[in-house]
C-alpha cells in the first residue's frame, strides 16, 4: 500500500483551477518532493493532502484514509510543518511543544521524556525554557520540525521548510530532515521551489506548473530529459538561422544548446558566429540540473521571483543564532 495515493485531484477557487487533474503516489519510507514555482499549486496539494482544504474533485489517501471522508483519522497519522509559523512567540520552547502533546493525549512522564527527546534531536534542549520570540529563523524552524514528530506520525508534510531562511540555515535544516528519515523511515512529503533542495533531499520529483504536473521521476531520470550538457549562449543579435541540433531560443533571448560533448560543441559555436558576422555576449555550460529540466518543459526558470520578494519567517525580535 502506498503512503499517500492520489487520482485525479481537482481544486477550483471559482473560476480559477489551482490543480488540475493531478495523481502520483508516494511509497511508504520515501522523500518525495513537489517542485515548482510560486503559485503553481504546492500549497494548495499540501492543504488538500493535510485535510485543510476540500478538493472540488478526484480523491487523496493517506495512510489508507481518504482525506475527504476521514479527515481525523488523516490527521492522527501525520506531521505538518507549515510554510508559515504556526508556533506561539509569547510562549517558551518547552511550552509550545507540551501544549501540542497534550492535544494528542500524552502527559505525564511520557509527554516530558517525548519533549526533552526531540528538543534533544534538534539541538534545542539548551534553550527549551526560553520564549520563541528571541529565536532565529532556524530555530524556529527546528522547533516547528520537533513540534510536528511529537505524535510519532508517519507521514511528515513539510511546505516550503526553509523559504525565508539563509543558505547555511537551509543547509542544516536539510540535515535535520535526513536525519529524521534515516532514524525513523518515515515518509517525508516536501514542496519547494528550490531546485537543489529537492535534488539534495528527495528520493522521487515530481514538478508541477500552472496546476499540473508536468514531469515524474528521479532526479536523475528527470535530468535525462535535458541530457548531459547544457550550453547557453547569448549574441548581441538573435541569430535567425539556428543550424545546431536540440537548441532552442528562450524567452530571455538566450540560446540553449542540449549535448552530450560540451567540450566539442562549443568551438564550433564560436565557428558558427564567425561564420555569421554575430557576437558573442557571454557563453558558458554546466551538467543539467532540475531549473534546467523545468526551462525544457516550460521555456522559463523556476523562480520567476527573487527571494527578496518573499517574507522572512521571523519578524520577531533579534536574531540570536541558528
Amino acid at each position: 500500500m502506498h503512503a499517500i495515493e492520489v487520482k485525479n485531484l481537482v481544486k477550483k477557487f471559482d473560476t480559477n483551477v489551482a490543480v488540475n487533474n493531478v495523481s502520483f503516489s508516494v511509497n511508504k519510507g520515501e522523500i518525495f518532493a513537489f517542485l515548482g514555482p510560486n503559485g503553481a499549486g504546492k500549497s494548495t496539494t499540501i492543504n488538500i493532502l493535510t485535510t485543510l482544504l476540500k478538493a472540488t474533485s478526484g480523491s487523496a489517501v493517506i495512510s489508507g484514509f481518504d482525506a475527504s471522508k476521514d479527515p481525523k483519522k488523516v490527521r492522527k497519522t501525520i506531521g505538518i510543518v507549515f510554510q508559515d509559523s504556526t508556533l506561539d512567540n509569547q510562549l517558551t520552547a518547552y511550552e509550545n511543544l507540551y501544549i501540542h502533546g497534550k492535544i494528542y493525549g500524552y502527559k505525564g512522564e511520557i509527554l516530558k521524556n517525548r519533549i526533552d527527546e526531540l528538543l534533544d534531536f534538534v539541538e534545542l534542549l539548551e534553550f527549551k525554557d526560553k520564549i520563541v520570540r528571541n529565536f532565529s529563523g532556524g530555530m524556529v524552524r527546528r522547533l516547528e520540525i520537533a513540534r510536528s514528530l511529537i505524535h510519532e506520525p508517519e507521514i511528515l508534510f513539510l511546505d516550503e521548510p526553509t523559504i525565508g531562511l539563509d543558505p547555511q540555515t537551509r543547509s542544516h535544516i536539510w540535515e535535520y530532515i535526513k536525519k529524521m528519515q534515516a532514524k525513523n523511515n518515515m515518509t517525508i512529503f516536501l514542496t519547494t521551489h528550490y531546485m537543489e533542495e529537492a535534488e539534495l533531499l528527495a528520493d522521487k520529483v515530481a514538478i508541477i506548473d500552472n496546476g499540473k504536473i508536468i514531469a515524474e521521476g528521479t532526479v536523475n531520470e528527470l535530468k535525462k530529459i535535458v541530457g548531459n550538457d547544457c550550453i547557453s549562449v547569448k549574441f548581441e543579435e538573435i541569430p535567425k538561422n539556428l543550424s545546431f541540433e536540440n537548441c532552442e531560443l528562450k524567452e530571455n533571448g538566450k540560446v540553449i544548446y542540449y549535448t552530450e560533448n560540451a567540450d566539442l560543441k562549443i568551438p564550433k559555436i564560436f565557428e558558427f558566429a564567425h561564420e555569421n558576422g554575430l557576437k558573442i555576449q557571454e557563453i558558458s555550460y554546466k551538467k543539467p540540473n532540475l531549473n534546467d529540466v523545468f526551462i525544457k518543459l516550460t521555456g522559463r526558470e523556476i523562480r520567476s521571483e527573487k527571494d527578496k520578494n518573499q517574507k522572512s519567517l521571523l519578524p520577531m525580535g533579534k536574531r540570536r543564532r541558528f
